[in-house]
């Protein structure tokens, strides 16, 4: 029987197109001008950190990204915009709760606690999603953003297409140790991609930016290795790989769109460890350290 995760990750460019489709009348989204804050755990830490360089490189604003936990007390923003899919991750409470700027949430749930304490909320709870593992909630989530930010996601909802029936790049479901690069925005989906690969299918991967990678990580690719760049790699680079026995992989898809097909990687080498990737060890759909209690303002 297929996993959730699987017919979750396929449906991702019907979902693509429906955030799409949403971004314009998505009330609560940073403004022009807007000093942000994005915050998010786990998948959400980096899809905010992917939104974060993208609206940054639009001129739209400064934009910061932190995983809840580390939001900085004091700092001045304009707005605090939370990610979370499931909307009871502990953390985002918090962060919710103790915000004095106004708030934005996209979650996937709207009966969840951390409604209740945002500003404004947008619910994407058609890419909700039953597994533990994050795919179409997270990408979707960045589409909606790139979408809001005046981009034309079109050509990414196309590859999307693409990507979930292409083939898997030739040999890299025989390596066992994956790097993944990024530079500006796409460094997010990179350390996006090496998570899944450790929770789906407990491989050993890593990420970088794209320029950092030779300033060390570089000594431990071999020929059990690949080397997965989203978007334009630095020049050499490839060569450079090469050299060290590395398989090199660079898609022709929009960056996003080349994360599905690391997600479908990291489901591949999940079947063939024999893992369940519905089930990955130590992990659950949320974080919740603690019952939440609902002030009386929200009760």
């Amino acid at each position: 029987m297929p996993s959730f995760v699987a017919a979750e990750l396929t449906d991702q460019p019907h979902s693509w197109q429906r955030a799409a489709d949403l971004a314009a009348s998505a009330d609560g989204l940073p403004q022009p001008g807007e000093r942000v804050a994005v915050v998010g755990c786990g998948t959400s830490w980096f899809m905010a950190q992917a939104y974060a360089g993208l609206r940054e490189a639009s001129g739209a604003g400064e934009t910061d990204a932190f995983t809840a936990s580390e939001l900085p007390a004091g700092r001045s923003y304009d707005r605090v915009l939370a990610l979370s899919r499931s909307g009871t991750t502990t953390e985002i409470l918090d962060v919710l709760a103790a915000a004095t700027a106004p708030t934005t949430l996209i979650t996937g749930v709207a009966d969840s606690p951390a409604p209740a304490l945002a500003g404004s909320v947008i619910v994407l709870d058609f890419a909700d999603e039953r597994s533990v593992v994050q795919t179409r909630f997270a990408t979707t989530t960045l589409v909606l953003l790139r979408a809001h930010l005046g981009e034309d996601v079109s050509g990414a909802i196309a590859d999307a297409q693409t990507a979930v029936g292409s083939p898997l790049p030739s040999g890299i479901a025989d390596r066992t140790q994956f790097t993944f690069l990024g530079a500006g925005w796409t460094t997010g989906l990179a350390a996006e991609a090496a998570l899944k690969m450790r929770e789906a299918a407990l491989a050993w991967s890593e990420s970088y930016p794209a320029m950092d990678y030779r300033h060390g990580p570089i000594a431990i690719t071999d020929e059990q290795s690949a080397v997965w760049m989203f978007g334009e790699a630095p020049e050499g680079l490839a060569e450079q790989v090469g050299a060290t026995g590395g398989l090199w992989v660079q898609q022709d898809l929009d960056p996003l769109a080349s994360l599905i097909v690391a997600q479908r990687l990291a489901l591949e080498l999940a079947a063939r460890r024999g893992l369940n990737p519905d089930a990955p060890r130590h992990l659950t759909r949320s974080v919740i350290l603690r019952p939440h209690t609902p002030s009386p303002a929200s009760a």
